[in-house]
């Protein structure tokens, strides 16, 4: 007995325990806390996570002085079980990033665990000091397999749900009918040549509404909801057409396109396609948006499917695989372009491949050449006088005739390509990534096209929320902040708003950005460089909602991957 307290005390008094509390608290603030106050840290803080453990290892190995064993013996554990978990991991945590999320994660929760275990356990006896380690090793990493999840934030935070609850897509699937409740007919006669919002970002593209006012005082006259319903997962926003609405989702194994009723929010037509779209980020679900064009509606699906309807009853006139025709593998997180109609074609980007065909038979007119992955639409634009289509991709913009797709001209960029370039008053373009933002000067001479660069910088990174241009000024989301650029020196004016990754509108009448935050919260912000200034904040939807909202005279429609909402804005007295 006198022996065994000996060694015991022993132990006690040779373990090295500071450097490794040192380390943890180090991990912790890196890896958690510091990105919550500085949202480009987020890189930071995965490495700093899966360093810190490394850093244990060493720290336990050689350091510690705790028994050879012990020491090697608790790698060897810690290693194993973070090898072997991943075979009883969700699907939806197991394949994240390549099993990379797992690491991040499971590290840091291991390493304070360890090290918990290892300052709790120094006056245990040998026998029972060793299976507490044990044991903990298993829960801290064997725990994970209770939990799935269900996506990543925009400022890449996991979102854990426990793994036996239903996901919304389950919860609206298992509703009694639910596939069953179209109305149809039309509710009412509707032109459908007479467009209120023909698909992505409004009508030029741009997020921009002229002729638009609205109260701000929304204390006074708040947002007033007319309805809401489940819908099934995906990121498309919608196309308009007097009470029609127009949208994309994922319910099951089908990929959905439907047709609502604005005034109700009851489903008039739905298509459905045998195939489904998902990964471990964004979730499943389709992510372009549809559009209206002459009493048809084009929809072009998360793996490749190009469906053109008669936009009154969802007939279709022809479908295409873009996926097929092109070539094209699909990329990460699906092909995400929504549809561009000019002339007599139809453009979608497959990743960073355009394609055309013809509006009338389906037919392809033309394949771009290939650019690497790209997230982004095609952009129909007029540079020095002549129009063009471009296209963000993995290797920058690039610009073609719509006509033919011959390549006009180019200019590499730094960052992926997913949101949508702007025209600044001047004819200049400002494009931009998670990198930054640039202003580029195009030109036609007698010897081609021409492209400079006036300026690079960091103060705007539209990741994938796409950024406006008002009055000089560039405003959209840095992270997780609204941010105002000055577009003609690319500096900041000012960074302010914590909405998350979410998009926004703007109302030049008013200079006011409306803004869906990533929490699914409505707010109004002033669009001016002297300051951040809220006009107001209301509660709109629940979930993660990284969808563009739409407005249409007094009609606000907002979605997400879990349910879609319309309210009645009160418009500006004359």
């Amino acid at each position: 007995m006198a022996n065994a307290q000996s060694d015991e005390s022993t132990y006690q008094a040779r373990l090295r325990l500071m450097p490794g509390v040192i380390i943890v608290a180090l991990q912790w603030f890196l890896r958690f806390f510091l990105p919550v106050f500085v949202p480009e840290a987020t890189t930071t803080g995965f490495l700093g996570g899966l360093l810190g453990w490394l850093a244990i290892v060493v720290w336990w190995g050689f350091f510690s002085r705790a028994p050879r064993l012990e020491r090697w013996g608790a790698v060897a554990l810690m290693v194993v079980a973070l090898a072997a978990t991943p075979l009883i991991l969700h699907a939806s945590i197991a394949k994240a990033m390549g099993g990379l999320i797992f690491v991040m994660y499971a590290t840091p929760i291991l390493s304070l665990a360890f090290v918990v275990w290892a300052v709790a356990s120094r006056r245990l006896a040998e026998g029972p000091r060793r299976a507490t380690l044990v044991a903990m090793v298993l829960l801290a990493c064997g725990g994970w397999a209770l939990l799935r999840s269900d996506g990543m934030t925009g400022g890449g935070g996991a979102q854990f749900a426990w793994r036996w609850t239903k996901t919304s897509e389950e919860r609206l699937l298992a509703q009694a009918g639910y596939d069953s409740r179209v109305t149809g007919p039309l509710p009412e006669s509707v032109d459908l040549s007479d467009v209120d919002w023909p698909g992505f970002r409004g009508p030029d593209r741009n997020s921009i509404l002229p002729g638009v006012r609205i109260e701000t005082d929304w204390v006074t006259s708040p947002p007033v909801e007319l309805w809401r319903r489940p819908i099934g997962p995906g990121w498309s926003s919608f196309a308009v057409a007097g009470n029609l609405i127009y949208t994309q989702e994922q319910r099951g194994e089908e990929e959905v396109v439907t047709c609502y009723d604005g005034r109700t929010g009851e489903p008039i037509w739905r298509h459905t396609d045998g195939t489904r779209f998902w990964e471990a980020i964004g979730g499943p679900g389709p992510r372009a948006t549809p559009t209206l064009s002459k009493g048809r509606l084009y929809t072009f699906g998360a793996t490749g499917t190009l469906n053109v309807f008669n936009a009154s009853d969802g007939t279709i006139v022809w479908s295409r695989n873009v996926a097929s025709d092109t070539g094209v593998e699909l990329p990460t997180w699906g092909f995400s372009s929504s549809p561009l109609v000019v002339d007599d074609l139809v453009i979608v980007a497959a990743a960073g491949t355009l394609a055309a065909y013809d509006l009338a038979t389906g037919s392809p007119r033309w394949t771009g050449s290939e650019s690497g992955d790209g997230y982004s639409s095609p952009h129909r634009m007029t540079i020095d006088g002549v129009s063009q289509i471009l296209l963000m991709s993995g290797s920058g913009v690039s610009s073609v005739a719509a006509a033919d797709g011959l390549l006009l001209w180019k200019h590499a960029w730094k960052g992926e390509a997913i949101v949508q370039p702007a025209l600044t008053s001047e004819g200049d373009l400002l494009i931009g990534s998670s990198s930054g933002t640039a202003r580029l000067s195009i030109l036609q001479g007698f010897d081609g096209w021409t492209v400079e660069e006036h300026w690079s910088a960091n103060g705007l990174k539209p990741y994938f929320n796409d950024f406006v241009i008002h009055k000089g000024h560039a405003y959209g989301f840095d992270g997780r902040f609204l941010a105002c650029i000055d577009v003609e020196s690319g500096e900041r004016q000012w960074k302010g708003g914590r909405y998350g990754s979410g998009q926004l509108l703007l109302l030049p009448d008013q200079d006011v950005l409306l803004v869906v935050s990533e929490k699914g919260q409505l707010a109004l912000a002033k669009a001016s460089p002297d300051g951040f200034r809220e006009l107001a904040r209301v509660p709109a939807i629940e979930g993660k909602s990284w969808n563009h909202p739409v407005l249409v005279g007094d009609l606000l429609l907002v979605r997400n991957g879990e349910e879609m909402a319309a309210f009645r804005l009160m418009l500006e007295s004359s």
